[in-house]
């Protein structure tokens, strides 16, 4: 599988620990969601108890889109969690790839890395 590289592997972990980013009242499931073709980065139940695939990048592009359709036809066919949304998340979101997501019913997802890094920073502060 493909080996993630720091920024990607924290921004996984700071919106695993953050989940609800996705929406208010949802729960994560886990990361590294194992399937047939490779581990989806974040399986998470919304508000409503739909499960959300989440496929995070530094940069989204094409690709990044296209592996999330991938993961999301082959979750689409085990009946203990479709139906399954999308999300493609990313610190930056290229045009192409929000036109390719939005034509395909996936979300996207802005992530500012910074943010979420202190939002972490000042929860760990709140239990010293």
């Amino acid at each position: 599988g493909l080996i993630k590289d720091g920024v990607e592997s924290q921004l996984q972990q700071l919106l695993a620990e953050q989940i609800e980013l996705i929406g208010i009242g949802s729960k994560l499931i886990r990361r590294e969601y194992p399937t047939a073709i490779g581990p989806v980065d974040i399986l998470a139940k919304d508000a409503a108890g739909h499960t959300v695939a989440i496929e995070i990048k530094r940069r989204g592009e094409i690709d990044g889109v296209e592996q999330l359709t991938r993961y999301l036809e082959l979750l689409n066919r085990d009946p203990a969690i479709a139906p399954v949304r999308g999300i493609f998340a990313a610190q930056e979101i290229k045009p192409q790839a929000r036109t390719l997501a939005t034509d395909r019913g996936i979300d996207c997802l802005i992530l500012d890395y910074e943010r979420m890094q202190g939002e972490s920073e000042q929860d760990e502060g709140l239990f010293w």
